[in-house]
């Protein structure tokens, strides 16, 4: 059974960050933000988070805004106009009319022991784990462990 791995970056240090990926044997971070220039934590920007990722990890960094919300679903959300149920119905309509489906099984998941980052602490109320469920759907087989 292949494993899709989740994390997110707040509240953690890069030494917490990344020996947590490292223990977990994890080479590829996928990130599913979408703005991966703006965020706080000055180890998860872009262009370190790659530097970072290549020296520690000895592994990749991918910005794939293919499975980040929109502008508009995040800015609704974030201002309470609409609650995480239909965020949810939003997230899984846009991830359709991306055709996501068929980007999954033509992209990154052909291997094992990459990541999907995002920045929420946990994985409840944040697209990665709805994209980890979509990636399972479409693979099958596939544990997801959210780090």
């Amino acid at each position: 059974m292949r494993k899709i791995f989740t994390i997110g970056f707040t509240r953690k240090t890069a030494e917490e960050f990344f020996d947590t990926l490292e223990d977990n044997g994890v080479t590829k971070i996928i990130d599913i933000r979408f703005n991966n220039t703006s965020q706080l934590l000055g180890f998860s920007k872009y262009p370190d988070i790659e530097y970072l990722t290549r020296k520690i990890l000895k592994g990749e960094y991918f910005h794939v805004r293919h499975f980040a919300p929109s502008e508009k679903i995040l800015v609704r959300y974030k201002k309470n106009v609409i609650d995480w149920d239909e965020y949810e119905k939003e997230f899984a309509d846009l991830m359709d009319y991306r055709d996501i489906d068929n980007y999954i099984a033509d992209k990154y998941f052909d291997q094992e022991n990459y990541c999907l980052l995002c920045a929420e602490v946990s994985p409840e109320n944040c697209h990665r784990r709805l994209v980890a469920e979509k990636i399972r759907d479409v693979l099958g087989d596939v544990e997801i462990i959210h780090l």
